[in-house]
């Protein structure tokens, strides 16, 4: 896949402080932000872990060590799915 590059800028003493050498800090805050934008909605696992530089497996290994939920549901649709899938069984049993 095609990649492009970003800079971003930051204090010089951040790589001190966090303890991590530019490297681990580009591989960490490449981790943090396909977390996020995972977590929002924004990106596909698929593309977070491509994001992150690791598997699709290994991704969702961080998302459980970060407690980001693989279920990316709004409070109401979840309330909606169950109703509408309680439905359904409800009409399969009745029959």
């Amino acid at each position: 896949m095609a990649t492009e590059e970003l800079t971003i800028r930051y204090p010089a003493n951040l790589e001190r402080a966090v303890h991590l050498t530019k490297t681990e800090m580009e591989q960490h805050l490449r981790l943090m932000a396909a977390l996020k934008m995972f977590e929002l909605g924004k990106i596909s696992s698929g593309v977070a872990a491509e994001l992150a530089g690791m598997s699709r497996v290994e991704f969702f290994e961080a998302c459980g060590r970060y407690r980001v939920s693989l279920f990316n549901y709004p409070d109401e649709e979840v309330a909606t799915e169950l109703e509408s899938e309680l439905d359904a069984l409800d009409k399969t049993v009745g029959q």
